[in-house]
């Protein structure tokens, strides 16, 4: 059986790449974009270096930072409002995976019209937006080089699945040095969403040759690197690991697509405000935890391809020790339980039942390697509560 595998057509890697934007812009025959990023890449002049780069190759851009740490319709519809005042034609998204998220759904309600949720998964979509060159600045989403963007209806608390060849940026400049400005928490929660990316893109239904080969690499760059980044900001060598696994760990995922851990993330995040990143952290143990009877050999090779478990260990040695790494992991990085984060017991409690619909809605925890039901999900739900 063969896999149909899409990546940007053009990815720029390493030190420096981010400069490369001129070249690439010209490449594409494009000499008006519009610059997508947040307020902090602005306060940082990550936006005014990147002018300046393009002033030196004779080209203006304007930037619009009104993007949204969770993407809402609203927040979209403003940037389409943009893209439609201005003769613009391309998006440069520079950021972590929420600008750049947003920069893929501007991108195609810009060109094709419409409203967001008319591109809701099940809908797949092939046509294309304005092209895209992403520059991601943290080390974990991956969206620089894959074919999804999750929107929040803000009207119904929604995290929507956007998917399709139309989202994937035509160019990723995968520049680490971008990164090590980061804070602790940020490279905390972004490195472990990379590495759930690269976790269930292997285990995931739809695994293939391909992804599992990224999806090996990328754990095999972010399970030795990940505290050293988030120790030290400023270690070249572990940031240069995590951006380059982070990228692998994308790829993997955008040609395997995401499990459970994903599924139940989103409405957590739609209802509580919880960084993506930061509640696949929190389900990541439990999840993996209820998955790895159904999937032994491959959780074990993951545990082996981050480096806490060897050859000699068998399966099950193996994912003990998985289990163990995932929550020191967690409680080194300080990754806080929903009460610690803040997150009302009682009105999750109620929402239960709603948020489990959710997560199976989205089509995610299909492609894990059981399915749970509604009930196994609520369970699942109700164990973060009962974390240390």
């Amino acid at each position: 059986m063969s896999s149909n595998v899409i990546l940007p057509r053009i990815m720029q890697v390493g030190e420096g790449a981010s400069n490369a934007i001129v070249d690439v812009l010209f490449s594409l025959d494009c000499r008006r974009p519009l610059i997508i990023t947040d307020k902090m890449m602005v306060q940082l002049n990550y936006a005014g270096n990147l002018q300046a780069t393009l002033a030196q190759g004779s080209i203006s851009a304007d930037i619009f930072d009104d993007t949204l740490p969770e993407p809402t319709v609203a927040s979209i519809q403003a940037g389409v409002e943009k893209i439609r005042s201005g003769n613009y034609d391309s998006i440069i998204a520079l950021g972590g995976g929420s600008p750049i998220d947003s920069a893929k759904a501007i991108g195609i309600l810009g060109k094709l019209g419409g409203k967001m949720r008319d591109y809701k998964f099940p809908r797949i979509v092939n046509e294309s937006g304005l092209p895209i060159i992403a520059i991601p600045t943290t080390a974990g989403t991956g969206s620089e080089v894959t074919r999804f963007t999750i929107i929040t209806d803000e009207t119904t608390d929604e995290k929507m699945l956007c998917a399709g060849v139309g989202f994937m940026p035509v160019a990723a400049l995968v520049d680490f040095s971008l990164t090590l400005s980061l804070p602790a928490r940020t490279t905390a929660d972004t490195g472990i969403d990379a590495l759930t990316h690269a976790m269930e893109a292997y285990v995931s239904k739809k695994a293939n040759a391909y992804s599992d080969s990224q999806a090996l690499a990328a754990m095999r760059l972010i399970g030795p690197n990940l505290r050293g980044a988030y120790h030290d900001g400023a270690n070249k060598q572990s940031r240069e690991a995590m951006m380059l696994g982070s990228t692998l760990a994308g790829i993997a995922f955008s040609n395997a697509s995401v499990a459970l851990v994903h599924g139940m993330s989103r409405p957590i995040g739609a209802a509580f405000h919880v960084p993506h990143g930061l509640s696949n952290a929190m389900l990541l143990p439990s999840v993996t935890e209820f998955s790895i009877p159904h999937a032994i050999e491959r959780y074990a090779d993951c545990a082996r391809a981050m480096g806490i478990a060897s050859e000699l260990d068998s399966h099950d040695q193996a994912n003990q020790k998985l289990l163990i790494e995932l929550r020191a992991l967690n409680d080194e990085l300080q990754v806080p339980t929903l009460e610690e984060f803040g997150a009302d017991r009682a009105l999750f409690m109620e929402l239960l039942p709603t948020m489990a619909k959710q997560a199976l809605a989205s089509g995610s925890p299909a492609n894990n390697p059981i399915e749970p039901s509604e009930n196994e999900i609520m369970t699942i739900y109700r164990s973060l509560w009962q974390q240390l």
